[in-house]
């Protein structure tokens, strides 16, 4: 990571969903899938899905703050996935699919709980955000056939089902920061 860059690292059920959403902003360089959030050493991801690691399908982003924010990631990840719903996005259950925010400094610290503070006022969610907000912690690296899943597979069900949607979502919402 270089001095003009930063990394975030959030959780909103599965990774293949968030890693499309933020590929398309300006000023992010970078989104890799992997987990975050447990005890196991070295997760895969069939350890994960089991829930038994306590880790969370997780990417990491590295973005250039003078382009966009960490408070703008922020907005873009409460808005393109339900933050309300504890170990669950639809029909992905368990804690491996929670919504997580994974700070790497108190900085980060603050402001994620400023925004979701905000998010929560504005009554975008019908029902209060459960969002966890902790680190820093560990990012493991995804198998890499986790890489580019929505762009590599956009016929496959999921992805036209669940992913294609709140990529659309987010193109809608956030037109005028895409690339």
């Amino acid at each position: 990571m270089s001095k003009t860059t930063q990394t975030a690292i959030f959780g909103g059920g599965c990774f293949w969903c968030v890693e499309a959403v933020f590929t398309d902003f300006r000023g992010v360089k970078a989104v890799r899938p992997g987990y975050a959030g447990g005890t196991t050493e070295t997760p895969s991801y069939e350890a994960v899905c089991t829930g038994r690691t306590g880790h969370a399908e997780v990417v990491e982003i590295v973005f250039d703050p003078q382009v966009i924010s960490y408070a703008d990631l922020l907005g873009v990840f409460f808005t393109t996935h339900d933050p309300t719903t504890p170990d669950r996005q639809g029909n992905d259950i368990g804690t491996q699919y929670r919504s997580v925010i994974i700070t790497t400094n108190d900085e980060q610290r603050k402001t994620a709980e400023q925004v979701k503070q905000e998010i929560d006022a504005e009554k975008i969610w019908p029902d209060p955000i459960v969002t966890e907000i902790t680190g820093p912690a560990r990012f493991w690296n995804a198998e890499e056939k986790h890489h580019d899943y929505f762009a590599r597979n956009p016929d496959a069900g999921y992805c036209r089902v669940v992913v294609a949607p709140k990529v659309a979502k987010a193109r809608k919402l956030y037109r005028d920061r895409l690339k």
